[in-house]
């Protein structure tokens, strides 16, 4: 009981300091909420889980490991940004065109990546109900695809869209409850001389190509590119990198405490195996658990729907309308959700993104050899280049 008024008290104190007039009203903040809250978004649901099944005692150095990968290639987006701002009309050619491919591999990116949320949402819809099932959540996941399509054709997303500050923030309050919680269970094992050190399940190349696959729950950073209309570049510039700090912070700190107290026969390989896993650090967590999944799944799913949308419609020159485009992302999905499961798509959304940050960082290096910065600049986009097409090949699912 004790437990549970301390993380509703966490819960409650922190929704209300984000929802601070002062805060709110930070322009440093309003750009660092956006990647923030896509980055510590759906990861948050199923990492755990992942790494602590997969790989055992070592799971915090793997979170390490897909962070410093997504910070790496969050530098090539800053980089493009700064290269955009200053030389706007000095850009070679090979830059621009790599910049239009760039945009139509995230376009469809978010196709995949709303039907990673929205099988999420569906799972998670279902998972404290009498019905839950595959049948069930794939019907519910269908549901809502139905919905945001009904609901972009006929009136566009702009009502949904207020949702985002909202949901962002509950969020991130029931995350700092998760985190007191687990703090708790951590030091009661500890004090008892019980935290668990399990042997990684996966190793060698395995490990590397299920952590290629992996790469899209750290995904999101790259929001920070496309709101040139409502930040300059220095604001895009810090606020991105804020984010990518605060949000390896909190996932450094949430897989270090959940990998050394679950045993191997209490972790589970499924999209919803943290809401038994945390049932048993404290009753409350369940139900805040699937109130913030639900809200956050549906608010990211409409704003990469939107997304999606906007950019088909520019990349096309307006001979796609978005409601057109938002019918195509819905049939790609509904096809995914009853082909594939939620770790497949996990996987072909990290490929899906693999490809973009790939052609970003290509753009980088293309710059940098432009601007002649060698030394540390060039190798460095060659290199995460190089990587993204391994992810690409290579990236597999959690079986």
């Amino acid at each position: 009981m004790f437990l549970n008024v301390t993380i509703l008290g966490i819960v409650a104190v922190t929704g209300i300091i984000l929802m601070l007039p002062k805060l709110a009203k930070s322009v440093h903040w309003r750009a660092m909420i956006t990647p923030l809250a896509s980055i510590i978004g759906s990861g948050f649901l199923v990492l755990g889980p992942i790494l602590d099944a997969s790989y055992g005692k070592f799971a915090p150095l793997m979170m390490a490991a897909l962070c410093l990968g997504a910070y790496l290639f969050g530098s090539a987006i800053r980089f493009n940004i700064s290269v955009i701002d200053q030389d706007k009309n000095t850009r070679s050619k090979l830059e621009q065109h790599l910049d239009v491919a760039a945009s139509w591999a995230l376009a469809f990116a978010y196709i995949i990546s709303v039907s990673y949320y929205l099988n999420l949402f569906g799972a998670f819809g279902v998972s404290l109900t009498s019905v839950n099932d595959p049948l069930h959540a794939n019907l519910l996941t269908s549901a809502v695809f139905l919905v945001i399509l009904s609901v972009g054709w006929l009136h566009g997303f702009k009502a949904l869209e207020r949702m985002e500050q909202i949901s962002v923030s509950i969020k991130l309050a029931i995350i700092a409850g998760l985190l007191v919680g687990l703090a708790f269970y951590f030091v009661q094992k500890a004090g008892a001389n019980a935290l668990v050190f399990n042997p990684p399940e996966r190793t060698g190349w395995a490990a590397v190509t299920l952590a290629f696959g992996l790469i899209v729950t750290v995904q999101g950073f790259e929001t920070s590119r496309y709101l040139g209309d409502d930040y300059d570049a220095q604001t895009r510039i810090r606020s991105m990198r804020y984010a990518q700090l605060l949000s390896s912070a909190i996932y450094m700190v949430y897989i270090g405490l959940i990998a050394y107290v679950f045993h191997r026969n209490e972790l589970a390989e499924n999209e919803t195996a943290i809401i038994g896993m945390m049932a048993v650090v404290a009753p409350i967590l369940p139900t805040l658990l699937v109130a913030a999944a639900l809200s956050a799944q549906f608010s990211a799913a409409v704003a990469d729907t939107s997304g999606a949308g906007g950019l088909f419609s520019e990349l096309t020159k307006h001979r796609m309308q978005a409601k057109h485009a938002y019918a195509l992302l819905v049939g790609v999905g509904l096809l995914i959700t009853w082909s594939a499961n939620v770790f497949e798509i996990i996987s072909y959304a990290s490929r899906a993104f693999a490809l973009y940050y790939g052609l970003q960082s290509a753009i980088a290096a293309t710059a940098a050899l432009r601007k002649r910065q060698f030394r540390v600049q060039f190798p460095l986009f060659v290199f995460l280049t190089l990587l993204s097409v391994l992810i690409v090949i290579f990236g597999t699912s959690v079986e």
